[in-house]
């Protein structure tokens, strides 16, 4: 049996605008989403804002009712056995909400550990384990207030393992973290699978879940539009090869005429600082790269490299596609 199985699972609301004459509108904000997450995976759930990942998370740790499905963790409904499936779940979010920034750290996790009816015996070993393991021993006594974001992601992580649950939701939790912070995080979330955790996490970083994620499931207006392994995912992108071009002042005229070159599957705009990157996915037996530079005779070209695809390039087309 599955750790997390969710069958045609759906939430509508309704939004209402306008002034003085308020009118009513049904948003279907998840679709029929289905799929299954096994003990011991760790599952990614990857879309664009407002796709329908924090929605589908907020289902399934019951802070929202499903409008039509079902959906299980470990084996009980999120709807008709809600209190023991918070039990053995645990969730973080990305922001710096949820911890009291004038207490310590030691003196936040003694809190929650509390509220989650922690027996007192336990706390003790289980605070100074969870502090060992997200990298905080030593500093658990200074006040969060202080602490750099990433800390306080790392400090979020610990909360949420302190009753010991079974499968933890990570909805963004390395967002507005600096690249160092990011990186010792990851690290953190990775070490999770050691000690027997289920992990369920979104994120707008492609290479953050390819180098996470066991299998991933790509969501797009509320459906599940791909899943698979990071490596099947990649598979599903038409053409092999990504040809980047670095260019400077390119026009949406030029970029139209480049789409139109025989071979060329896609064309997609990076702006990269000063410059912009024309990301070129070439079908495998086409040779582009001299009918790309001759539409772009008129713009200053930078660096030209070819390369495979990314799990952000596969990303990019199935959202582009759907």
């Amino acid at each position: 049996m599955s750790v997390i199985e969710v069958a045609d699972l759906r939430r509508s609301y309704t939004q209402r605008s306008g002034v003085f004459h308020r009118t009513k509108t049904d948003v279907e904000a998840v679709r029929g989403v289905s799929f299954s997450v096994e003990a011991g995976e760790l599952f990614g759930l990857l879309g664009p804002n407002g796709a329908g990942k924090t929605t589908t998370i907020k289902m399934l740790i019951t802070l929202l009712l499903p409008t039509s499905g079902s959906a299980r963790v470990l084996g009980r409904d999120v709807v008709t056995e809600a209190r023991e499936v918070r039990r053995r779940i645990g969730y973080v979010f990305g922001g710096d909400r949820g911890l009291y920034e004038r207490l310590s750290a030691l003196d936040n996790l003694r809190y929650f550990a509390e509220l989650y009816g922690v027996s007192p015996r336990e706390q003790k070993p289980r605070i100074a384990q969870l502090l060992e393991m997200v990298g905080l021993d030593g500093r658990e006594k200074e006040r969060v207030e202080g602490y750099s974001r990433g800390m306080r992601q790392r400090l979020h992580i610990a909360r949420g393992l302190l009753h010991d649950p079974d499968v933890l939701f990570l909805d963004e939790p390395t967002i507005g973290i600096d690249p160092v912070g990011a990186r010792e995080l990851r690290t953190t979330i990775g070490s999770l699978l050691a000690v027997g955790k289920t992990v369920l996490l979104t994120t707008h970083y492609m290479f953050e879940a390819d180098e996470l994620c066991d299998r991933i499931a790509v969501i797009a207006a509320g459906q599940i539009i791909a899943a698979g392994t990071p490596r099947e995912l990649k598979a599903q992108v038409p053409g092999s090869r990504v040809l980047e071009v670095e260019v400077f002042g390119v026009d949406d005229e030029t970029v139209a005429v480049v789409r139109r070159i025989d071979g060329v599957r896609s064309v997609v705009v990076e702006e990269r600082g000063h410059a912009q990157v024309l990301l070129v996915s070439v079908a495998s037996d086409a040779e582009v790269t001299q009918p790309v530079l001759s539409c772009l005779s008129g713009v200053t070209v930078g660096r030209v490299s070819s390369r495979e695809p990314t799990l952000e390039d596969a990303y990019v087309e199935l959202v582009r596609s759907a």
